[in-house]
């Protein structure tokens, strides 16, 4: 593997989708990214180990040993990947670290009811435990439970 983190993310987000953009541009020559598009046709979930769910809950990565990162420390390793380590220093320090997890955290859990994407069967108007009972609990098997959310 040639490059130092894959990002998971959302191409039907358009807030994601321009986050995504600017982290192209910016990895454009290094190329230290791989970006997988979890709204994309060909992309399973079983590869990452994650449900689908998950992934949608809020941002992940894996790193090339394999170990997956989620939430800011996705960010974290992403502007690293492209030479914004002084950034990445400033978002470790205990008082932003704290504030920017719980900001993201508060993005996460709204961003498809921002984004005009939220319908009760996205789950995002339901709480995760009571989405991941419910999947657990249907004998049919829905390979892309937010595939209607284009």
């Amino acid at each position: 593997m040639g490059y130092r983190i894959e990002v998971f993310y959302d191409g039907d987000c358009p807030l994601c989708v321009k986050e995504i953009g600017l982290l192209r541009w910016a990895d454009r020559k290094r190329q230290r990214i791989r970006f997988t598009d979890i709204a994309a046709e060909a992309f399973d979930p079983a590869d990452t180990g994650l449900t689908m769910i998950e992934l949608m809950d809020r941002i992940h990565g894996r790193l090339p040993d394999g170990a997956l990162v989620e939430g800011v420390e996705v960010f974290r390793h992403l502007y690293s990947a492209v030479g914004l380590g002084w950034l990445v220093a400033l978002t470790r320090i205990p008082g932003i670290s704290w504030m920017l997890d719980k900001t993201y955290l508060y993005f996460a859990k709204n961003r498809l009811k921002w984004t005009g994407r939220c319908y009760p069967e996205a789950g995002c108007m339901i709480n995760r435990d009571s989405r991941e009972e419910e999947a657990q609990d249907t004998s049919a098997v829905i390979s892309r439970p937010y595939e209607h959310v284009r």
